[in-house]
């Protein structure tokens, strides 16, 4: 902790000569780039909303599958639902776009030549949470389902609801595809110079305990080889984020950046 605190002073002493923004011209900004990414938010749900009952049955597919039914409580949990499903389906539509507006409220912390990885990160962020989601709609949602219904509840008679459902639903496919961002948390880190790659290695013992850590909270089943098989995928991305603070540390760019020859 106490190295990181002093990255992050000498990463704001090594910034003090890029163009200030008052305290009001950054509330201004952040205003500015928040109304921009609930305006690209509404447009996805009134988007999203036109095809609302063929994305649930995306999201209810893993039910049918396993031939279990869904139930609801009270009249309204059916437009809820599809209000949800519409909500959930624009954010995603919309993601990009808001990614877009992210970055262009912290660029002007960064110098010119750290700007370029607006493609890059725009990319990674998006293909690393769909990879997540992925890896989550596939795999650990159908297996939950099975084990804890098919296998724990066989006895009873399960009777679940589509809040319930959707809600455990929700926490797997986001959880993992914000699971899977942690090489764009690194990047930035080490973009301004919070951490580098000797400092990921030197801690890998602490990165393995919180991934753990992490993975026993988003994974549904209640064995260690699930929550393994959740920590994984991550432990596999903490090994990426490690090139990659290694790649784009400010020390190194530095480094590879040509001197020119003092004149005499």
């Amino acid at each position: 902790m106490p190295d990181v605190l002093e990255n992050v002073r000498e990463a704001v002493a090594e910034r003090a000569d890029l163009p200030g923004m008052s305290l009001m011209e950054h509330l201004t900004e952040l205003r500015t780039r928040l109304i921009h990414s609930a305006v690209a938010l509404l447009i996805g749900f009134c988007v999203a909303y036109i095809w609302h009952e063929r994305l649930f049955n995306i999201v209810q597919a893993p039910m049918d599958n396993l031939h279990y039914e869904l139930n609801i409580t009270h009249p309204t949990d059916g437009l809820n639902i599809y209000i949800k499903t519409a909500l959930y389906g624009g954010g995603i539509l919309a993601a990009p776009y808001i990614l877009y507006q992210l970055w262009l409220f912290i660029s002007p912390g960064m110098y010119k030549h750290e700007k370029r990885f607006v493609l890059p990160f725009m990319s990674a962020a998006v293909g690393l949470f769909f990879a997540g989601a992925y890896f989550g709609y596939h795999w650990v949602l159908p297996g939950a389902l099975h084990v804890l219904i098919g296998d724990f509840g066989k006895r009873f008679h399960a009777i679940i609801t589509i809040d319930e459902y959707t809600g455990f639903f929700t926490s797997i496919i986001f959880g993992l595809g914000i699971a899977f961002e942690l090489p764009i948390l690194i990047f930035f880190l080490a973009v301004f110079g919070i951490v580098d790659a000797k400092f990921l290695v030197r801690h890998t013992r602490y990165a393995v305990l919180i991934i753990f850590v992490v993975a026993s909270i988003i994974c549904p089943l209640p064995d260690p080889l699930s929550m393994c098989l959740f920590a994984l995928p991550m432990l596999v991305l903490y090994a990426i984020s490690v090139l990659v603070a290694f790649l784009v540390h400010p020390t190194r760019r530095k480094k590879n950046k040509p001197t020119t020859p003092a004149t005499t």
